[in-house]
């Protein structure tokens, strides 16, 4: 992160905010190695928040100087009123705010959608902001649907799913807390909670619950790469996907995703063919432009499988 690499994010934030997104979106993707020096850092607007995210510690006078360029921005000329940084390289993913006051919990937009985010208290704010497109996607497509989410954790897909006007979505997640948030969610945006499902279990001890309230129009699988204890991407995916002809309906459609740099889409494919044989590849969804990457095997893997 040295003087040249602060320049090119000043300029870009310079042209990102010069007409100033109406919802919530990413201003700046360092990780998609595009710009060189900077590819341990993102800036997230959150409607009047930024979000600066570190994922690697510089250097402590690059660390200075790029606090120094966010406290002097021009913030106030894009709305902009608080500045938080986020150290995500260290345990607690310790936050700074850097100006405004401290923002504990914040209501964001997407495609008109309303969401609860935390600020300041975890390492993820609660809403996967590449996933937009996949999010669009299920909303398009599930008109009349049964829906199975699993690792759901905020819900932001069942969130989409009955926007678009889902018979009924099923949501899976351990972490029960972020179910709760969830179902915050989809009050903000008036939804029938009659409709949604919040299952808080551990789905590989859970199969018989799952498969109960099935079958399913759509399964959308979106695991983390790693959670100690409970999901491991290379060995835990294939467990998943081998289920799915128990949990599909005949002509059922699945949206598998994957997050992880190290593996590319045909991780995915190659894996589906070997564990559910019946599903065929159909697509894999674009990632929304403002995550670029040198490498589209390294970013958002979102594809489409189909049934028969």
């Amino acid at each position: 992160m040295n003087p040249d690499a602060l320049a090119t994010l000043h300029a870009h934030l310079l042209t990102a905010l010069a007409t100033p997104p109406t919802e919530t979106r990413r201003l700046f993707h360092g990780r998609g190695r595009c710009w060189p020096g900077l590819e341990q850092l993102t800036v997230d607007w959150l409607q009047g928040v930024v979000l600066v995210a570190l994922f690697k510690e510089p250097e402590a006078a690059h660390l200075d100087a790029l606090k120094q360029l966010l406290v002097q921005f021009e913030w106030a000329q894009s709305g902009a009123h608080t500045v938080a940084l986020q150290h995500r390289y260290l345990p607690q993913s310790t936050t700074e705010w850097l100006v405004g006051d401290a923002i504990d919990e914040l209501t964001i937009t997407e495609g008109g959608l309303r969401y609860l985010i935390d600020l300041g208290k975890k390492q993820n704010s609660g809403l996967f902001l590449d996933m937009r497109y996949g999010r669009n996607w299920v909303r398009e497509r599930a008109k009349g649907l049964q829906v199975l989410n699993l690792f759901a954790y905020t819900c932001g897909f069942s969130v989409a799913a009955i926007e678009g006007g889902a018979e009924h979505v099923v949501n899976l997640d351990m972490a029960r807390g972020a179910l709760s948030r969830g179902r915050d969610n989809h009050r903000l945006n008036g939804h029938d909670l009659s409709r949604v499902t919040f299952l808080g279990h551990d789905l590989f001890k859970s199969w018989a619950k799952v498969i109960h309230s099935g079958p399913y129009d759509l399964v959308i699988i979106d695991p983390p790469s790693f959670q100690k204890g409970s999901f491991l991407l290379t060995k835990d995916y294939q467990r998943v996907l081998r289920r799915l002809p128990d949990l599909l309906t005949p002509q059922g459609t699945v949206l598998a995703c994957m997050n992880d740099p190290a593996f590319g889409e045909d991780f995915l494919i190659d894996s589906v063919t070997r564990e559910a044989p019946g599903l065929r590849f159909v697509e894999r969804l674009e990632n929304p432009p403002e995550f670029p990457d040198i490498d589209r095997q390294s970013g958002l893997k979102a594809l489409v499988f189909r049934q028969g």
